[in-house]
C-alpha cells in the first residue's frame, strides 16, 4: 500500500508542479520578479525530484544480483538523499542568490501587477490539492502516529519527501505572495527580495530536514519497537526455542526486513526435527512481521557461564573503544 500511495502522490505532485512552473515563469518573464523566479525555479526542482522518486521506486524492483544479493531495495532511499540535495541547491541556494542580487538592485513591478499575483493564487489552490493527495495517502499507513514521528520513522521515503516538498511549495508561495503584494502597495523591491529571501531559507531548511532523515535510512535502520517486541514473542512461543541469544533487524528496503538471531535451542540429536523447528520458528515471525522476509536463525545450546564472559567481553572491549577515543 505504501508504494502505491506513494506513486500515487508522486503523479499527482508531479503534473501540479509542472503546470505551476510553466505559469510562474510567464509571470516572472511579465513582471520581472525575484519572488516569481525563485518560484519558478523551485516548482522546476520540485517537478525533478518528483521524476528521481519515480525512477528510484522502478529501479528498487530490480531483481537480486550476485553483486547485491539482497536486491536494490535500499536504491529508494538513495535517490530520497539525491533529491534533498536538488532542493537544496536548485532550490533553496537559487532563491537566496536571486534574493541577494534583487536586494541590491531594488526596482518595483511597473507591468502586468496583477499577473503574479493570480498566478499565485492559482498555483497555491493547484498545489492545495497535490497536498490533499499526500496527507490521505499517508493516513493509509500512519495510524494514530503524529505528523513528525510519521516522517521521522516512515521506512518509505516517498510519501514523507512529497509531504514536506508540498508543505514547502505552500508556504513558499504565501511568502512569493507577501513579497509580491507589498512590492505592489509600496513600489519598493525589497519587498519582493524578502520574499525571495524567505523562500531560500524554507527549502534549505526542508533539504537539510530530508537529508537528516534519508540519512538514518541509507545507513540502516531496524525494525521499530513493536516488531522486535513482536519478532521476539513469535520466536519464542513455542517449545523450539528456549531463549534468544541476541538478535538484529535491518530494513533493505522500505518493504524488506532482515531477521539475524542466534536462538538456545533444547538439547537435540536429530537434525531433522531441528530443521524443522526452525521452519516453524520462522513461519511464526513471517505471520507475526510480514515485512520479516529474510530470516537467519543460527541454533546455539544456551550456556549461561559462557553468555556472562561473552557479555562482560563486549563490556570491556566498549569501554576500551570510548577510553581510546576520549585519549586520542
Amino acid at each position: 500500500m505504501s508504494a502505491n500511495g506513494g506513486t500515487k502522490a508522486i503523479v499527482a505532485a508531479l503534473l501540479a508542479n509542472v503546470g505551476i512552473a510553466v505559469t510562474k515563469f510567464i509571470a516572472f518573464l511579465l513582471t520581472g520578479s525575484s519572488s516569481m523566479l525563485a518560484e519558478s525555479i523551485h516548482s522546476v526542482a520540485d517537478s525533478g525530484n518528483q521524476g528521481l522518486l519515480l525512477l528510484g521506486g522502478k529501479r528498487a524492483k530490480r531483481a537480486a544480483t550476485p553483486q547485491h544479493p539482497f536486491g536494490y531495495g535500499r536504491e529508494r532511499y538513495v535517490y530520497a538523499f539525491i533529491v534533498s540535495i536538488v532542493l537544496f541547491t536548485v532550490g533553496g541556494l537559487f532563491a537566496l542568490y536571486e534574493a541577494y542580487h534583487k536586494w541590491h538592485e531594488g526596482g518595483g513591478i511597473d507591468e502586468y501587477k496583477a499577473v503574479p499575483v493570480v498566478v499565485l493564487v492559482v498555483a497555491i489552490i493547484m498545489e492545495s490539492f497535490s497536498f490533499r493527495t499526500a496527507i490521505v495517502e499517508s493516513n493509509h499507513i500512519r495510524g494514530k502516529q503524529s505528523w513528525v514521528k510519521f516522517v521521522r520513522r516512515a521506512k518509505a521515503p516517498e510519501l514523507p519527501v512529497v509531504l514536506l516538498e508540498d508543505l514547502g511549495a505552500l508556504v513558499g508561495l504565501v511568502f512569493a505572495l507577501f513579497g509580491v503584494s507589498m512590492t505592489l502597495i509600496t513600489g519598493d523591491g525589497i519587498w519582493d527580495a524578502l520574499g525571495t529571501a524567505m523562500i531560500g531559507v524554507l527549502l534549505v531548511t526542508i533539504a537539510i530536514i530530508l537529508a537528516i532523515e534519508t540519512k538514518s535510512l541509507l545507513l540502516g535502520e531496524g525494525a521499530e519497537e513493536h516488531d522486535v517486541t513482536a519478532i521476539e514473542r513469535a520466536v519464542t512461543d513455542g517449545p523450539e526455542v528456549e531463549r534468544i541469544i541476541h538478535m538484529k533487524t535491518l530494513y533493505l528496503g522500505p518493504e524488506e526486513l532482515m531477521v539475524a538471531a542466534k536462538i538456545g535451542v533444547p538439547p537435540c540429536d536429530n537434525v531433522e526435527k531441528l530443521a524443522r523447528d526452525i521452519n516453524v520458528v520462522e513461519d511464526r515471525i513471517r505471520a507475526a512481521v510480514p515485512l520479516a522476509r529474510v530470516i537467519y536463525l543460527e541454533p546455539d545450546i544456551y550456556n549461561p557461564a559462557a553468555a556472562a564472559r561473552a557479555d562482560t567481553a563486549r563490556s570491556e572491549a566498549g569501554t576500551d573503544e570510548v577510553s581510546g577515543r576520549a585519549g586520542g
